[in-house]
């Protein structure tokens, strides 16, 4: 009788197991998707990072060759106002025009109208008549929401913020970061 007993068992998964497996898979799944949203987001600001110096140092050597010397660095504040720009909305094609003037001659074959996140990154200009001013360039992306997060927008306390504050602004002017992430204590806190 033990026999038939075992042969009428028949082959597959109780109900128990599928739930452990099910489990253990929601667990796993808990621990890795906030760690992999971090990445992407991480992987996104690095790209806008990258892209802003790219077309910071190519507008640099433009400004460069305009009045052979560059003002890179040269503000001694500890803020930065991107109302001061004579242009505070240079525009994309007026900035790839600059950056490329021909097929065959250019400082930067193609720049970037969009950050990692998607939004349109914001230049800044002080014309052709004040290149040798203190703030002569600038470029300006709003972070994955887009938006300011400085009230009013136009001024920034030049300095670093936690790297995984992801709406931080990042602001790149006249070769320098005024806002990038840095560690936590490069932006002020004791973490």
């Amino acid at each position: 009788m033990t026999g038939a007993r075992s042969h009428s068992r028949q082959a597959g998964f109780t109900l128990i197991e599928l739930l452990i497996v099910v489990a253990i898979i929601g667990i796993i799944s808990a621990l890795l998707v906030p760690n992999l949203m971090t990445g992407l987001q991480n992987a996104n600001q690095t790209r806008t990072q990258a892209d802003m110096k790219a077309v910071g140092s190519a507008w640099m050597q433009w400004l460069t060759d305009q009045v052979s010397a560059a003002a890179a660095g040269s503000s001694t504040t500890a803020t930065f106002s991107w109302s001061e720009f004579t242009y505070p909305d240079f525009s994309h094609a007026d900035l790839s025009a600059l950056l490329r003037p021909s097929n065959t001659f250019f400082y930067l074959q193609d720049v970037p109208e969009r950050d990692g996140w998607n939004n349109p990154y914001r230049f800044g200009f002080a014309g052709s008549d004040q290149l040798l001013g203190t703030q002569v360039i600038g470029i300006w992306s709003g972070g994955r929401d887009g938006s300011s997060t400085e009230q009013p927008q136009s001024t920034y306390e030049i300095g670093a913020f936690r790297g995984t504050d992801f709406n931080e602004d990042l602001v790149w002017a006249d070769g320098y970061w005024v806002r990038w992430p840095g560690s936590a204590a490069e932006a002020g806190t004791d973490e």
